[in-house]
């Protein structure tokens, strides 16, 4: 894994959407296996990412895997400043523990956040979530989030809102998509020059009502 690219890359910003949102994308350089979840053949250590499974009780994308992060307040100096109050409030990481490396492009959600990811690298050690928030802390590690066998890719077709291509990555039972899917797409490519399996999409048709 090489952080340059990410560190040089210049990011798109989006400003077209109501609230403004902030995220982590933790890197851990060298993550030990203590809970079982990399494959029998790797390395004791090896680069992983640092991911939030999203309490089921919250009221947009209950369940979901995300990134550590939330909606900009009126405290906030800037987007910086979100990341870091929402990662220390959701799974205990500190400012001083994040070396930050660069910015990902802003997305658009469809709950009409412009969100901007950070990348920083974080400490090996076990973090505690937030139970208001987070169910789980989960560590994944880079080589299982970009095995072709663990991709997945679905062309959803909405009467509405036209189609949108959704990725999926489905590592050791949980599958990271949706907003932190794209985030993380970006992220492989810079980091580890990983490009999706050229594959054909499920096309999937969506309610006029979802």
């Amino acid at each position: 894994m090489d952080l340059s690219r990410v560190a040089a890359h210049r990011p798109v910003r989006v400003r077209d959407q109501e609230r403004d949102a902030a995220v982590l994308v933790p890197v851990v350089d060298g993550a030990s296996d203590e809970d079982g979840r990399f494959e029998a053949d790797d390395s004791d250590r090896e680069p992983a990412l640092v991911f939030t499974k999203r309490a089921d009780h919250l009221g947009e994308h209950p369940g979901q895997m995300s990134f550590p992060g939330g909606g900009r307040e009126p405290s906030d100096g800037d987007l910086r400043d979100t990341a870091v109050r929402e990662v220390d409030e959701e799974i205990g990481l500190r400012r001083d523990e994040i070396s930050f490396v660069g910015q990902l492009d802003d997305i658009a959600t469809v709950t009409s956040y412009s969100v901007t990811p950070f990348v920083g690298r974080v400490p090996d050690r076990s973090y505690v979530p937030d139970e208001r928030e987070v169910d789980e802390v989960v560590v994944l590690p880079i080589s299982g989030l970009t095995d072709p066998a663990n991709y997945e890719l679905e062309k959803r077709v909405h009467p509405k809102y036209g189609e949108a291509l959704v990725h999926f990555f489905h590592v050791h039972g949980y599958t990271v998509w949706g907003a932190t899917g794209r985030i993380l797409l970006q992220f492989l490519d810079l980091a580890v020059d990983w490009t999706p399996p050229d594959r054909d999409p499920e096309v999937v048709e969506m309610d006029p009502d979802a």
